[in-house]
């Protein structure tokens, strides 16, 4: 009868560390694909943030401009 105790408890401990083992690997695989998406979303969150630079100088340009022919405009009239 002690026998057979120790033997399930023996195929209880090496299917438990087995599937610790097996987990870990999954665990690996999913933080690997995480890495990824996460690269890629830097990627694309970098390539947004230059385009929205550009046109946020660009509306900035065209402000100033518009101000400083509504200047010019003011000043031919005002004197």
């Amino acid at each position: 009868m002690e026998a057979a105790t120790w033997t399930a408890i023996g195929l209880l401990a090496a299917t438990s560390v087995g599937s610790l083992f097996y987990l870990g690997s999954r665990i690996d695989v999913l933080s690997s694909r995480i890495d990824a998406l996460a690269a890629r979303l830097d990627a694309r969150v970098d390539a947004v943030s230059a385009d929205l630079g550009s046109r946020i100088d660009a509306q900035g340009a065209r402000i100033d401009t518009l101000a400083s022919s509504m200047a010019d405009h003011l000043r031919r009239h005002a004197g």
